[in-house]
C-alpha cells in the first residue's frame, strides 16, 4: 500500500486528489539539495488544538464532540462519521518510548513476519544488527533448492568478515539498509498478504499482556455496551520521510462493531479518513506520537489512508521523545524514530 505513482488529476477520486494534495514532493527546480514543496495544511483537523479550546472555553467546532472516557484523556468524535474516536495524547511519553523499543527489538522477530519474509525468511535481532554495523549474507540457491521451496539461509556477519562473506557464496546487504525498508510486522495471530486472511495455523508470538491490557481501556469507547474488547492480531506499520499508506478498508475481521485500535508513535502525520466511497471526500487530520484512533461499526466501511510524515524538525513534534531518550543505549532508538513514524494497530479477529 506505499505509493508513488502520479496520475492526472481527472483520473482522480475524490480521496486521490487529497493525497497528491498532502503528499511530499520536492521542488525540482530549487537549487538547493531536495527542498520539500510547501504544502497547504490549513484544512487539516487538529484534535490536540480542538481539545486545547476546548478545556480553554468549553467550545468545540459544529460537529466535533468531546467524550469523558474511563481513563484520563478525553474522546473526541465526529457527527458525519460515526464509530471514528480520537484520543489525542493517550499515550504518555514513557508508553511512547515503551513500544517504540518494543516495535523495533521485539515486534519484528520470528516467527512473526514482516515484509522482509518473502525474500529472506526469517530475521532475527535485525534492530540490534543494524546498531552494530552488520551484514545480512544470503547463501546462493540452487535451482533444485527453490522449486522445492526450501527457505532462504541467511546470517549476520560483521563488516570485517571478508573471507567469510566471499566463501559464503550469496548476496549481501547491509542490515540499517533491511532496517530503513521494514515496512510492516505482523504479531498474534498472522495474516496472510497473499490470500487476505488470517491463518491460524501460522506459528506466532502472543501479544504482550501489557500491551493486551493498556488497548482494552483503550478501546473501551468504541465497544458495544457490555462487552470487552479482545486483542487477537496486530498489524506494526514502520514509515521513512517519503512513505504512504495508500487508501484501503480494514475488512478482514468478523465483527465490525469491534473497533481496530491504531497506536501513532513518532514523527507527525497526516491521516484521511473519507467515506464508504473513494469519491467521497476525505476528511484530513494531524496524528502526533501519543494519539489513539478507533474505528468501529460505520467508520470500519471507512476508506482510510496517511499520505504524508513530518521528519523535519520544525514539524515533526518529537521534541518530547528527544528528552526521554537520553542515555546512550537509547540512541540508536532516537536516531530512528527521529525521522520515522511506527503505527501499531490492534484488531479482534473472531
Amino acid at each position: 500500500m506505499y505509493g508513488n505513482g502520479v496520475t492526472d488529476d481527472v483520473d482522480r477520486t475524490a480521496f486521490r486528489r487529497a493525497e497528491k494534495k498532502y503528499k511530499l514532493y520536492y521542488d525540482q527546480n530549487s537549487k538547493k539539495k531536495k527542498q520539500p514543496r510547501p504544502v497547504d495544511i490549513s484544512e487539516v483537523l487538529d484534535f490536540k488544538l480542538i481539545l486545547d479550546t476546548f478545556n480553554r472555553t468549553g467550545k468545540t467546532p459544529n460537529g466535533v464532540h468531546v467524550l469523558k472516557g474511563e481513563f484520563d484523556c478525553p474522546v473526541l468524535r465526529l457527527d458525519n462519521r460515526p464509530g471514528f474516536y480520537f484520543i489525542p495524547g493517550a499515550l504518555n511519553v514513557e508508553q511512547q518510548c515503551q513500544w517504540i523499543r518494543e516495535s523495533l527489538m521485539s515486534f519484528p522477530q520470528p516467527p512473526n513476519r514482516t515484509n522482509h519474509n518473502a525474500h529472506y525468511g526469517p530475521i532475527k535481532d535485525l534492530f540490534a544488527a543494524a546498531g552494530e554495523g552488520k551484514i545480512l549474507v544470503q547463501e546462493e540457491h540452487s535451482p533444485e533448492s527453490l522449486s522445492n521451496g526450501q527457505a532462504q539461509r541467511c546470517k549476520f556477519c560483521d563488516k570485517s568478515e571478508n573471507v567469510a562473506l566471499k566463501g559464503y557464496g550469496g548476496s549481501s546487504i547491509m542490515a540499517s539498509v533491511l532496517l530503513r525498508k521494514l515496512r510492516w510486522s505482523t504479531l498474534g495471530l498472522q495474516f496472510d498478504w497473499s490470500k487476505r486472511n488470517y491463518d491460524v495455523s501460522l506459528p506466532h508470538n502472543k501479544i504482550p499482556d501489557d500491551l493486551c491490557q493498556l488497548v482494552k481501556k483503550l478501546a473501551a469507547p468504541a465497544m458495544p455496551a457490555g462487552d470487552e474488547f479482545k486483542p487477537e492480531a496486530a498489524i506494526v506499520n514502520y514509515f521513512a520521510s517519503g512513505d504512504t499508506l495508500g487508501g484501503h478498508l480494514d475488512d478482514m475481521e468478523l465483527d465490525w462493531t469491534k473497533p481496530i485500535v491504531s497506536m501513532s508513535l513518532g514523527c507527525k502525520a497526516i491521516f484521511l479518513l473519507g467515506g464508504k466511497s473513494r469519491d467521497d471526500e476525505p476528511l484530513a487530520m494531524f496524528l502526533r506520537s501519543g494519539d489513539v484512533v478507533l474505528m468501529a461499526g460505520q467508520a470500519r466501511e471507512c476508506f482510510h489512508g496517511v499520505p504524508r510524515i513530518f521528519t523535519d524538525t520544525e514539524h515533526s513534534e518529537i521534541a518530547p521523545l528527544e528528552k526521554h531518550f537520553t542515555t546512550e543505549h537509547d540512541r540508536c532508538f532516537l536516531d530512528y524514530i527521529g525521522t520515522s513514524r511506527i503505527n501499531i494497530n490492534i484488531r479482534q479477529v473472531f
